[in-house]
């Protein structure tokens, strides 16, 4: 045997000479990591300041600190109350330290995988290490619920920084307290560490100084390739937009056409990845001539292009080419988050000027109503959005990168964290996910269209309550008269499903409101033939809560696509022979998905 290599415990072979040389490409890759880090802020691309966000985490923090610490008996209480959980932990420890039987003091929840390998409970070190760290997350937790006179959304905000602080402390993110990392360290005599630390300095260079964690291998990804390969054409496009029309599968198609306005927070092929689980594929080939937008991703020269610009040179632009080209004066609509919110008030605008466009209208996972909005109220308030629009006056336009992260932020041990301790602790390359390489696939927002979004919908809450003026126009969502498919899905944080059943009670015309199971994501994309999930209906959506609506409510089995279109076919049952894409007015421009969405942030 080498004098370098020593056998551990585990029979496996550590090699020091081997360890000491993958510690020293670990501390290589590390310093190119930091100067990949501060190049953008010594050349002045970057401002070499605090981001916005900590420092609105360190002054929430500290209302709920300066309530426990201006009362000396409550201070008292709040050191007591943790030296009490410790003792307890102690105690609990050395008891079976010595070989006795005793119940842990805490135990984590069932579905947290941070703690799910076996060592954090076999191992004395890792469980005592687990339980200090849980029993002072709940202390923390316990510090912002009792703080008394905070107000609701102080209050949210300290929640949701706690909760951010406390999942970025988790032992199970650091080599020496994560039992699985500390196992792939000694077999691999550190080259887990290695290669994690050179995707970190990739990884960092890829964001220009801001980290860009890769949460799926792009090797075998490609837009156009192996994602959004459903035929079809770019048959119009202008500066906000391209038009895209798909190649008929079937003879005969239903007389009214769909148009798909997306969110341009993300990107259209989210409704259109891989064949199997494409929605628009699925669509086309159910007897349906499909139009789907496809945003711009903007830069500064269109920073000013604001909401109205948006509805114009998007839904309003395409019904006008939709209606040259299949000679049809109305489209059935589906709006997918926040362009869900853009088709509401582009309905409400075609209202108000008594323009009949619209055959009838669905949207996924959308927001009509910002009462019960989520976890991201916590980003919205006069503050936080002063200080992003002068951010955004600069550039013109929001960093995709921004959004990203809160969106990662709101499921941050599942989205963040667990792709540290996977790609850069273990080493381990993330494999190719369609689904996760378009979450990272961001894309701009213009400021001036960021900055009317969530003043008029977040902050101010103004296109439900009929204040909200577009093109000097007031609308009124009671005067939406259109059927609507309203889907929301159970486990949303980003258009929670109260927030779209709230939602529904606007709209002047019949609402069918469908609970979809899963998230803001695979609870839309959820193909029938996957058989995943369910979903639930119930016609009784006034004045209920979710619960109340669900105590009524008909679970059926698999995907909710089927549903959405027999009620569609009911509304217009009429056929027509399918198709050609294009017109000789509109010939094609350039093969779908087109070239807008290939532009990366």
């Amino acid at each position: 045997m080498s004098t370098a290599t020593t056998e551990t415990p585990t029979g496996t072979k550590f090699d020091a000479e081997a360890f000491a040389m993958n510690v020293a490409r670990a501390m290589e890759s590390g310093g190119k990591a930091l100067a990949a880090f501060l190049k953008p802020r010594e050349g002045g691309e970057t401002p070499d300041r605090p981001p916005a966000e900590l420092t609105e985490m360190v002054k929430t923090l500290t209302s709920v600190a300066e309530y426990w610490l201006s009362d000396d008996a409550r201070s008292s209480e709040l050191q007591t109350r943790l030296a009490r959980d410790y003792l307890d932990l102690w105690g609990s420890a050395v008891r079976r330290m010595a070989g006795e039987q005793a119940a842990r003091t805490i135990e984590p929840s069932a579905r947290d995988r941070r703690f799910a390998d076996a060592e954090w409970k076999s191992n004395q070190f890792f469980e005592f290490v687990m339980q200090l760290y849980l029993l002072t997350t709940r202390w923390a937790q316990d510090l912002v619920r009792d703080a008394e006179g905070l107000d609701p959304h102080t209050r949210r905000k300290a929640e949701f920084y706690v909760q951010q602080v406390t999942n970025a402390l988790s032992p199970s993110n650091f080599v020496l307290t994560n039992p699985e990392v500390l196992r792939e360290t000694v077999a691999s005599s550190g080259e887990n560490l290695a290669r994690g630390l050179t995707m970190l300095a990739e990884d960092m260079a890829a964001g220009k100084g801001v980290l860009k964690i890769r949460q799926s291998d792009p090797a075998n990804l490609a837009v156009g390739v192996n994602m959004a390969t459903t035929p079809g054409k770019v048959i119009y496009q202008n500066e906000l937009m391209q038009l895209i029309q798909y190649e008929p599968t079937t003879e005969k198609v239903l007389r009214t056409p769909l148009l798909i306005v997306p969110p341009w927070i993300n990107k259209f092929y989210i409704l259109d990845l891989k064949p199997e689980k494409s929605y628009i594929k699925w669509c086309v080939d159910h007897g349906i001539t499909v139009f789907v937008i496809s945003w711009v991703n903007p830069d500064k020269k269109l920073g000013n292009k604001a909401w109205e610009d948006y509805m114009r040179e998007g839904p309003l632009a395409a019904m006008d080419v939709i209606e040259k080209v299949t000679g049809e004066l109305k489209v059935h609509t589906a709006g997918y988050c926040v362009g869900g919110t853009m088709l509401a008030t582009t309905l409400a605008w075609l209202a108000e000027k008594r323009r009949q466009r619209v055959m009838s209208a669905t949207f996924f996972a959308a927001q009509v109503d910002f009462t019960h909005a989520g976890d991201l109220l916590v980003f919205v308030d006069e503050d936080q959005i002063s200080q992003l629009e002068r951010d955004m006056k600069t550039a013109g336009v929001l960093e995709g990168s921004r959004m990203a992260m809160a969106f990662n932020m709101l499921r941050s041990n599942d989205l963040i964290w667990s792709y540290v301790v996977s790609n850069y602790l273990k080493g381990q390359q993330p494999s190719a996910f369609d689904l996760l390489h378009w979450n990272s696939d961001a894309t701009r927002m213009t400021a001036a269209n960021h900055s009317y979004y969530l003043r008029n919908c977040y902050l101010e809450n103004r296109l439900s309550t009929g204040s909200m003026v577009l093109d000097n126009t007031l609308l009124d969502l009671s005067k939406v008269m259109v059927p609507v498919y309203n889907l929301a899905t159970r486990e949303d944080h980003i258009a929670p499903a109260e927030s779209v059943l709230y939602g529904s009670q606007f709209f002047g015309g019949p609402v069918k409101y469908v609970l979809s199971g899963s998230g803001h994501i695979a609870g839309v994309v959820n193909p029938p033939a996957s058989n995943k999930y369910q979903y639930w209906t119930n016609d009784d959506i006034k004045d209920v809560t979710l619960a109340q609506w669900m105590k009524g409510a008909e679970e059926h089995k698999g995907s909710w696509w089927p549903d959405w279109r027999d009620w569609l076919g009911h509304i217009d049952p009429e056929e027509v022979p399918a198709r050609a894409v294009g017109s000789a007015a509109y010939p094609p421009i350039e093969d779908a998905p087109g070239s807008y969405v290939r532009v990366r942030a």
